[in-house]
């Protein structure tokens, strides 16, 4: 067995998976805490990830029916971007700031100002700094909690944290660390002139964790802890990699032609790509896959995160809030949403704030505003799709549509309308924990000499839902294509400089 773990924002998850069949045999998730703040603060304690994680573990081995001594390796996908600063025991020294934090909008505009703006950030690392990644998380802890910055002796992200603790190696992989905003993804190396301008107080070759391939192991699991969770004192933990890097494993976008589109709390678009992909406007982030070649990736900041606020607001349950959007026309009655909750990255808006437009006394009702902000949340994801595809491309080939906005019949349609292409689900819900446990048995694989690919194994493993198949609706499309540019004329009044 291979369990797959992924610590996203809301809460962790665990998969058990066969490696005959390559079939999930249980799942868990555990709960997290969110410790946030109107000026952008989002925060949680890296002790909760443990716990969940533990939590999480024994739960899942439970609802398989398995013994945790039959484990034989472990993958762990974490949330993108969070500091994890740690002293000299091991400890942080400030809770991890997670990739949604904007605290830090003052200190990513220095940094990339003495980067020498946006096109001397892609010269140097081949991608924009945007607020969301490590970076300027780093510069506002040593502007603002200097004493806790003196204290650094170790820089994880999340997924390493877990790492480091089921191990106690502090390594690191190039997909995750192509969101630090100090890597470059193009020779995939630390930038050691970069982190000098964050940090320089700290020695990068010191704080900064150990770079390994994607099919190297982190490392094996300790003894004391493998005995308190009743594992074998051999279970390997592969690299793991950042949530998306190991969706792209968990939905086989791997190789070339598939897109896979998220929408989870953020929303996100990635495809692979053998060669690094460095677009012009830097919307599109030239990240490192967890496969070897790189993941050209785009995400926005609200999409179910969005829904959940407005759904919330209009104290209706999930079923309710769905039925009620699927009562409005394409359009919702001309209302234009403007999603922005937690500020935007894509287009670089980290202070905007959310916004209806055109509404009056004779469109505002609940099914109208309930499709404005699901419309609006895909919108800002066909805005991701445009700043990644080629200009001469119009539409992808193929999309493989995951996270909780997927269970929505009435989203996947218009996902697949917006984008004027067909989509499906993959079977299993949790495709970064899949992904996780899928590497985890590529790399145990290569340590025992086997010749299995890990293409092989996501050939086998990835097994599509066709029940969720979407096919583009030609009157709806076409529909959705004059709404966009409505979208897009509202996005550039209220914010000018948008490209």
């Amino acid at each position: 067995m291979y369990v797959g773990v992924d610590c996203g924002t809301q809460s962790t998850k665990v998969v058990i998976m066969s490696a005959d069949s390559l079939s999930i045999l249980g799942t868990s998730a555990v709960a997290h805490s969110l410790v946030q703040a109107d000026n952008g603060r989002r925060e949680q304690q890296p002790a909760q990830w443990v716990s969940a994680f533990e939590q999480a573990l024994a739960q899942a081995l439970d609802a398989a029916g398995v013994s945790g001594k039959q484990i034989k390796g472990m993958g762990v996908s974490g949330q993108q971007h969070g500091m994890v600063a740690l002293d000299a025991e091991g400890q942080p020294v400030y809770p991890a700031k997670l990739w949604c934090d904007t605290e830090s909008a003052a200190e990513n505009a220095e940094l990339l100002e003495q980067l020498g703006g946006p096109e001397g950030a892609l010269d140097k690392l081949g991608v924009v700094l945007q607020t969301g990644y490590t970076a300027s998380k780093i510069a506002w802890l040593r502007r603002h909690h200097r004493a806790a910055y003196d204290r650094i002796r170790t820089i994880l992200l999340p997924h390493d944290y877990l790492n480091f603790y089921l191990t106690g190696e502090r390594v690191t992989e190039a997909g995750d660390a192509s969101g630090t905003g100090y890597f470059d993804t193009r020779s995939r190396q630390w930038s050691e002139r970069v982190f000098t301008l964050v940090a320089p107080e700290l020695d990068s070759a010191k704080v900064l964790p150990k770079l390994i391939e994607s099919h190297q192991p982190a490392g094996y699991v300790l003894p004391d802890i493998a005995d308190r969770l009743g594992l074998p004192r051999d279970v390997v933990v592969s690299s793991g990699g950042g949530d998306n890097m190991m969706a792209a494993i968990g939905t086989g976008a791997i190789s070339a032609g598939i897109t896979t589109v998220s929408l989870g709390t953020s929303g996100t678009l990635f495809g692979y790509s053998d060669q690094p992909v460095i677009t012009r406007n830097g919307l599109a982030a030239n990240f490192c896959s967890s496969s070897g070649g790189w993941l050209p990736l785009v995400c926005t900041m609200n999409v179910t995160s969005a829904t959940t606020q407005i759904r919330t607001m209009l104290g209706m349950s999930l079923s309710e809030f769905n039925q009620a959007a699927a009562t409005a026309e394409p359009g919702a009655g001309d209302i234009t949403c403007l999603p922005f909750f937690n500020g935007e990255r894509v287009p670089a808006l980290p202070n905007a704030t959310a916004s209806f437009d055109g509404m009056s006394s004779f469109n505002a009702s609940p099914s109208n505003v309930a499709r404005a902000v699901m419309e609006g949340a895909t919108f800002g994801l066909r805005y991701g799709l445009d700043a990644l595809l080629p200009a001469e491309q119009e539409a992808p080939q193929h999309i493989r549509l995951v996270g909780g906005g997927a269970k929505s019949a009435l989203w996947r349609q218009m996902v697949s309308d917006v984008m004027n292409c067909e989509l499906v689900c993959p079977q299993s819900p949790e495709a970064a924990a899949l992904g996780a446990a899928l590497q985890a048995q590529w790399c145990r694989g290569r340590l025992a000499g086997a010749t299995v690919s890990l293409e092989a194994l996501c050939g086998e493993a990835v097994r599509l839902d066709e029940s969720t198949r979407s096919v583009p609706h030609a009157e709806h499309s076409a529909r959705y294509r004059e709404l966009y540019q409505r979208y897009l004329k509202v996005l550039r009044q209220r914010y000018p400089d948008v490209p």
